[in-house]
């Protein structure tokens, strides 16, 4: 098969997984996610003789560099923004929801979110894009053991990030003070009604307005 041959067979093959891989992780218009990924089989297309066997990693390392020029172009606009005066448009953020709110994955985003670029990455790749070890490589452009040694390591300081976000939690959880029997903080209103006061005899007027006891 010729090198014109394979790029068509790996444009044809890979060209949704790749839209996807640019989607997850570029928060702009469809527009902006077509033209990375425009980028992207540009870029294969003159390096098409160095595409493996498998090209599908090795396009996902392509579609990172591709996102990186994106990314620095993102924060040259923001700056540019920044010095106009546009405040709000250069300092907007994306907000996670905190580790009690009641929604599945919270704490794995938020937990994520405290990650190095780096260790968010290489979980990504191993999460949405289901790489294995040997694949993660290529994508990374980095030996396999190398590959394994990020992952692992990026694994441990997730399950440190969300062990500390439950034990915070926890921690806020015991210090906020609950009645004995509802568990509503003292805060909160009671909602029961209060216990009748104890009965006593009441004078009840009669007919001829003198009184008696009940």
């Amino acid at each position: 098969m010729s090198t014109d041959d394979a790029f068509a067979e790996a444009y044809r093959a890979h060209y949704w997984a790749v839209s996807r891989f640019v989607a997850r992780r570029l928060d702009g218009q469809a527009h902006e996610v077509e033209e990375v990924v425009a980028e992207v089989f540009s870029t294969a297309w003159r390096r098409r003789a160095e595409l493996p066997d498998a090209p599908l990693p090795w396009l996902y390392g392509v579609a990172r560099n591709c996102l990186a020029n994106t990314v620095r172009g993102r924060g040259r606009y923001r700056r540019l923004l920044h010095r106009l005066g546009h405040h709000e448009a250069a300092q907007r953020r994306q907000t996670v929801d905190s580790p009690d709110a009641e929604r599945p994955g919270s704490w794995v985003h938020e937990a994520l979110a405290r990650l190095s670029p780096a260790d968010q990455e290489v979980l990504r790749l191993t999460a949405w894009e289901e790489l294995t070890v040997g694949e993660l490589a290529v994508t990374l452009g980095c030996g396999q053991s190398a590959a394994a040694m990020r992952l692992h390591r990026a694994r441990g300081r997730l399950r440190t990030q969300i062990e500390r976000m439950r034990q915070k939690d926890t921690a806020r959880t015991k210090d906020t003070p609950r009645t004995k029997d509802t568990g509503r903080t003292t805060d909160a209103p009671d909602p029961r009604p209060a216990a009748p006061l104890p009965l006593t005899p009441q004078p009840v007027p009669t007919r001829a307005g003198s009184r008696r006891h009940a």
